[in-house]
């Protein structure tokens, strides 16, 4: 039984809304996934501002409301994609629109692009379940686009902006793994920017 309707056209917020199982909406477009440990690997080199970024939070964290989406992303998301651009020199694009189907489509929160790396981030205020199956949905359209470059592995992000976790897809066997680990900010965030990092400087992960 099919999950989408044929005949009808949806959107990345789209799939959230409608509370699609991750693995189920993997297998709708022929893709499996499973969930591992990935251990994803983490950039060795010096990261000159670590760790002011991570006081800075720190700092102003007690005197910030979190509840909305926007302020989780102006304290806590734009502070590690600003970064992550000044570490890597990557392309970023924000709410980037995409379309390569009717059903795959919308705009991707965060995407980094290099001469050979895509990353993609989605950002929602809660529920990362589901907010892993719209990351799903939109990875499978980067490996579907035109203008992905021919690297091996994607990897792509969820996160509350305190809380981030990951996703690969293998684009030869059509596998998704998706990652038991969760990342905090600020406690984990040196992890954390050195896998992405790491991502966008590696040919491949």
């Amino acid at each position: 039984m099919t999950i989408l309707q044929p005949n009808q056209a949806y959107t990345f917020s789209k799939i959230f809304d409608l509370k699609i199982r991750a693995d189920d909406l993997a297998d709708e477009f022929g893709y499996t996934l499973s969930r591992r440990q990935l251990d994803l690997p983490q950039y060795s080199g010096e990261l000159d501002r670590l760790e002011e970024s991570k006081s800075r939070i720190e700092e102003i964290l007690p005197y910030v409301d979190l509840a909305s989406e926007a302020s989780r992303r102006e304290i806590l998301i734009a502070p590690v994609v600003a970064d992550v651009v000044h570490y890597t020199k990557a392309q970023l694009r924000i709410e980037y629109p995409l379309k390569v189907t009717e059903q795959l489509q919308g705009y991707l929160d965060y995407l980094f692009s290099t001469r050979t790396q895509l990353l993609v981030i989605e950002a929602k205020r809660q529920d990362l379940d589901y907010g892993f199956s719209q990351l799903i949905a939109e990875m499978i359209s980067l490996d579907r686009w035109e203008r992905t470059p021919a690297q091996p592995i994607l990897l792509g992000a969820v996160t509350t902006g305190k809380i981030w976790e990951f996703a690969s897809l293998n684009r030869s066997s059509k596998h998704f793994e998706q990652g038991l680990e969760s990342y905090r900010v600020p406690e984990d965030l040196n992890d954390l920017m050195r896998i992405l990092v790491f991502a966008l400087l590696t040919p491949s992960i």
